[in-house]
This record gives C-alpha cells, structure tokens and sequence, in this order.
C-alpha cells in the first residue's frame, strides 16, 4: 500500500499523530515515531515541509533528522527518493 502526504491530506484520511503526546522523546525520537506509525502499513512519500506541523519541527530539522535515522532506525527503511524544490523521503516498514 502506498500512502503519499501532501498538503492537501487530511487527518480523517491519515492516522493522527499527536506530537503533545511524544513531547517526552527527543526530537529524533519524535520523527522516528511518527515515521514508523504513517508507515506501519506500507510504503509514504513525503517532503519534510508537508509534515512539519504534524511532528512540531521545521522543515530544516526534519531533514537533518532524516538523514541521521537513514543509518539508526531498524523499524523502517528510509531513503531520498529525488529532489524537486525539495527533498522527497520514501519510508517503508522494515
């Protein structure tokens, strides 16, 4: 199953993930967190600006996240899917 986040998707169509309830993780905690939950049923594509507010990070912050838990998370795989005016993330469960 393929799941896309864009700015258009709305909460009824997405599992909600609530940021206040994680706000004891660190921040890489957070994003990993939110990952493994959007992707627990297959395959996302999303831009770091498309969930910023979602996780309580900057674009910037998610990027630099995304890059350390591409070598640390053992629960999805991520990888950079291409670059157009941003950075487009594909995360699979592992």
């Amino acid at each position: 199953m393929r799941k896309t986040m864009s700015a258009t998707t709305s909460p009824q169509e997405e599992d909600t993930f609530d940021p206040q309830e994680h706000e004891d993780l660190s921040k890489e905690e957070r994003l990993h967190a939110y990952l493994a939950q959007k992707a627990k049923d297959g395959e996302m594509y999303f831009k770091s600006k498309f969930i910023a507010d979602e996780v309580d990070l900057s674009p910037k912050e998610i990027g630099a996240l995304m890059v350390k838990l591409k070598d640390s998370a053992t629960e999805v795989e991520i990888e950079k899917w291409s670059y157009t005016s941003a950075t487009t993330w594909r995360v699979e469960s592992a």
